[in-house]
């Protein structure tokens, strides 16, 4: 699948470059520790680990919303969707259609026909729903159907073990450029999905 090639802006170059300068002072110090004194260096592993997921959780945010920018005017609707369904534990498929379409890819949805909002998706996903176990489709901003059937990835190469939802993602993203987004109701991680790839939003 095309990957794409998408700049960053300058101050959130410099952000993530500060972040990265700061996990490997981090790293070496760590590593001096262990070679030169005889103590304990969880506390530090668990600050390096912090420091890792804040970067990733910054450049994720970034290139979410570059995926999203020219075909989506309704960025933050999303954001604050998946928002408030993570904060719930409410389980969420959101499927933004790009430049392929999917109507031959998705099964069996309800016709929505309606602006996006972050508070209609968010009681479309609410559960008792009848539409919420499903993905609901957006193109640009319309919420098209609601209760999709995504194909299943066939082969999922993380080591962890992923929920139907996220499976689904995937599936769809490896035979289509769409970019999905994913909230566990397990969990409350925010993902989304694009070009096969799952990539952790929020933890």
């Amino acid at each position: 699948m095309f990957q794409e090639s998408l700049p960053l802006d300058q101050p959130m170059k410099e952000q993530i470059l500060r972040s990265l300068y700061e996990i490997t002072a981090e790293v070496e110090a760590i590593h001096h520790a262990l070679a030169t004194e005889d103590c304990c260096i969880l506390s530090r592993l668990e600050v390096l680990q912090k420091r890792i997921l804040d970067v990733q959780t910054t450049a994720a945010s970034f290139y979410l919303k570059s995926y999203l920018s020219a075909y989506t005017p309704h960025y933050t609707d999303l954001s604050l969707a998946a928002k408030h369904l993570a904060e719930r534990r409410h389980g969420a498929l959101i499927v933004i259609e790009r430049n392929d379409p999917l109507d031959g890819l998705l099964h069996h949805g309800i016709p929505v026909g309606a602006k996006v909002s972050h508070m209609l998706l968010e009681a479309i996903f609410y559960p008792g729903n009848p539409l919420h176990d499903g993905g609901t489709l957006i193109r640009y901003d319309e919420i098209v159907s609601a209760g999709n059937i995504l194909p299943l990835a066939e082969r999922v190469t993380t080591k962890k073990k992923l929920g139907t939802r996220h499976r689904a993602a995937i599936g769809l993203t490896e035979r289509s450029d769409a970019l999905v987004i994913v909230v566990s109701e397990e969990t409350g991680t925010i993902s989304f999905a694009i070009n096969g790839q799952l990539h952790v939003l929020r933890p």
